[in-house]
């Protein structure tokens, strides 16, 4: 199938590397009167996000399911402080629409979402109280609601910015148009993960292409693959050390060359779109590695020593971002 693609995914040269971590990203910058949202920002590469964005000055709510647990683990975690909790739940349209709410309510300016929440694939297919398959009611449909719902914020930023982490899982993704939560059967958590996470970056094109007029820019983001993240643990220590990703002893493997990554390198790709001057000018764009990725559409496999994750021609497709948001819209009405 030949796919219309913007064709902006070009590597800008920003200097980054695969091992460049977010403190390094930020460095330099003062994001002093900079807002910013971070879905699960108080574990993994959502904590790693949220530290580095409140070192450089940005004052940062993070959105939690359990705000008590996501204070307390901001309050433990060394040299995060100043940051704000309040609840969301991102399978929940009541929770997402009243934080958005409580946000647009207080008048101030969102310059920065970044949609960092995700949930691991389980075993047997799980569905919300919608019927929904949970994988893309949270990685996507909860973070287009919350999206929508913060629009008057990150509109009256003038420049504000959409992250939303990814995974180079989406080369492998396909949107099932007629029965998206497999209510038809043939769940498969790997199926259903990739097409979450190909639904990330569609999401991303067309909110870039419908609100850049208004000064917001898209991005999405694949962090490489962090040992220690509820997402990867979920594999198990065999499912790990198979994959290339821990060693004998159970310790993490770190190649950021290869994709593995620690999660301050993890989260180095999210902070650069949040913040990168060199981005200012374009959007609806796949980054890994602190930079845009290149398009690559060899369908390569996954091995130990390779992780391919390169964007791919159907993910930035402008007519299936299209259908996946209208789509998107008709399923959270």
């Amino acid at each position: 199938m030949t796919y219309n693609t913007t064709h902006k995914q070009h590597p800008l040269g920003s200097g980054f590397t695969s091992a460049s971590t977010a403190a390094e990203v930020v460095a330099g910058l003062d994001l002093s009167g900079t807002n910013v949202v971070v879905t699960a920002g108080h574990v993994g590469l959502g904590l790693e996000t949220t530290r580095a964005l409140a070192e450089a000055g940005a004052s940062v709510v993070v959105g939690s399911r359990n705000p008590d647990r996501a204070a307390a683990a901001l309050h433990d975690a060394d040299g995060v402080e100043g940051v704000e909790v309040d609840q969301l739940d991102l399978l929940d349209p009541g929770s997402i629409d009243g934080f958005a709410t409580r946000y647009v309510g207080s008048g101030r300016p969102l310059h920065v979402l970044i949609n960092c929440a995700g949930v691991s694939a389980p075993a047997e297919l799980v569905q919300d109280a919608r019927g929904y398959e949970v994988q893309f009611a949270t990685n996507h449909l909860g973070h287009f609601r919350l999206a929508l719902g913060l629009l008057p914020a990150l509109r009256a930023a003038r420049r504000a910015r959409v992250v939303t982490v990814s995974s180079g899982a989406h080369r492998f993704g396909v949107i099932r148009w007629d029965d998206p939560h497999f209510a038809t059967g043939g769940y498969d958590p790997n199926v259903a993960y990739a097409q979450s996470k190909l639904a990330n970056v569609l999401f991303t094109v067309e909110l870039d292409r419908r609100w850049a007029a208004d000064g917001i820019r898209g991005y999405a983001v694949h962090p490489g693959v962090v040992v220690g993240t509820a997402l990867n643990s979920a594999a198990g220590q065999e499912g790990l050390r198979a994959m290339g990703l821990i060693d004998e002893a159970g310790q993490p493997i770190i190649d950021p060359a290869r994709g593995k990554k620690t999660p301050q390198q993890g989260a180095g790709t999210i902070v650069f779109a949040a913040t990168s001057p060199q981005l200012a000018d374009v959007g609806g764009v796949y980054l890994k590695d602190n930079d845009i990725s290149p398009l690559d559409d060899e369908m390569t496999p996954v091995t130990p020593e390779n992780i391919p994750s390169a964007v791919m021609s159907h993910a930035i497709d402008p007519e299936s971002a299209r259908r996946l948001w209208d789509l998107s819209e008709k399923m959270v009405a």
